[in-house]
């Protein structure tokens, strides 16, 4: 029976990843593993996500105990202080979650006989990018610790794969779409929310900075087929691949009117005196197009702003102070340590909840 350790599932992709997992492998054993920053952060969920795990393990990933990994077959590791704003205000511990400890779980999970490493990566790493969509073999240029993270983690997960244990890096566009833990801090989600509560966008930048997109749904997908690949046939043992489709590269205006179109009424303010956002890059999926021609993204632009509207409708939602609640990661970390539960370091000050967890959710 195949065994996958989904590490940081308790945040946004998380839940719509294990609900994909749970019907392509109805007989995998599902393990969760998190440190809990944001469990109650449930958004429109009729039942608990994780419910459709068999196992659920509570704990920081930089202290994982190599008990959990008995066994397993296969990790995805999730786990990640997961976006710019959040990677700026904790730089050093981006680095230690974001790199530290993805390197020291793919050591560990060789030792222990794991199959099958699978990295969520990001095209962020190509920050600033000129001259056309960005290939694989394009060189990086990471602007922001979270994307510095992610570029550094793969470097150190190339050298351990091997036919004893497949890595393969999914370079992940920017997420979007809707989930059980809904997060706000993603363009087209703000968007959307922002339409919705106020009837207007206020694109920030002047419009025009390029962004690939993915629906978290195909995120699922792609992360199956990662699973499944066969390295003689897809890229090797290591693998790095540019995940998402060409028609989802946008400009961030062409995104706001889509939303407008979308949501009737909706105004759209751009600053059209803006400086120029470095954060701009067009990105070529052409290989895992030719790589995983039966996992090609499926969901469209219009579908995710649909869902995500028809998610947030039936919410009621209506906080037009939105970017100070707990839909924006950053707030959410930040309350945590404002009101005495976690420290600076993103550790659980209770020490029954800082050290590496054993305890699990049946």
């Amino acid at each position: 029976m195949l065994k996958i350790l989904v590490t940081g599932n308790l945040g946004y992709v998380g839940p719509v990843l294990i609900r994909h997992l749970r019907r392509v492998f109805p007989k995998a054993s599902l393990i969760g593993y998190d440190s809990g920053y944001f469990t109650h952060c449930l958004t429109n969920a009729h039942e608990f996500p994780e419910r459709l795990a068999d196992v659920q393990y509570w704990g920081d990933i930089r202290n994982i105990d190599a008990k959990i990994l008995q066994g397993v077959d296969a990790i995805v590791q999730l786990a990640a202080v997961s976006n710019d704003p959040m990677g700026n205000r904790f730089e050093l511990v981006t680095e230690s979650i974001n790199f530290d400890a993805t390197r020291k779980l793919a050591e560990l999970a060789r030792r222990s006989g794991v199959r099958r490493f699978i990295f969520a990566s990001s095209c962020s790493m190509y920050g600033f990018a000129e001259g056309g969509p960005r290939k694989e073999s394009d060189s990086l240029n990471p602007l922001t610790a979270y994307a510095r993270s992610k570029a550094a983690s793969e470097k150190a997960l190339a050298p351990l794969a091997g036919e004893e244990m497949i890595i393969t890096s999914l370079r992940f566009s920017t997420a979007c779409g809707m989930s059980e833990r809904l997060r706000l801090d993603l363009v087209l989600n703000d968007f959307v929310a922002c339409a919705l509560t106020s009837g207007e966008i206020t694109v920030l930048s002047d419009g025009t900075p390029w962004r690939p997109l993915i629906d978290v749904k195909d995120m699922a997908s792609a992360v199956e087929w990662a699973l499944l690949r066969h390295p003689q046939d897809t890229g090797g043992t290591y693998l790095a691949v540019n995940v998402g489709a060409d028609e989802w590269n946008y400009q961030v205006r062409t995104l706001a009117n889509a939303v407008a179109e979308s949501i009737p009424g909706t105004k759209v303010s751009i600053n059209e005196s803006a400086l120029p956002d470095k954060r701009s890059y067009r990105v070529d999926f052409s290989l895992y197009r030719r790589l995983a021609p039966t996992h090609q993204p499926q969901v469209t632009l219009e579908q995710s702003i649909r869902e995500l509207k028809d998610g947030l409708t039936e919410m009621n939602f209506a906080d037009r102070n939105f970017r100070s609640s707990q839909f924006m990661r950053l707030k959410v970390l930040e309350r945590h340590i404002a009101e005495g539960r976690l420290g600076d370091d993103l550790r659980w000050k209770d020490p029954a909840r800082s050290e590496a967890s054993v305890r699990a959710t049946l």
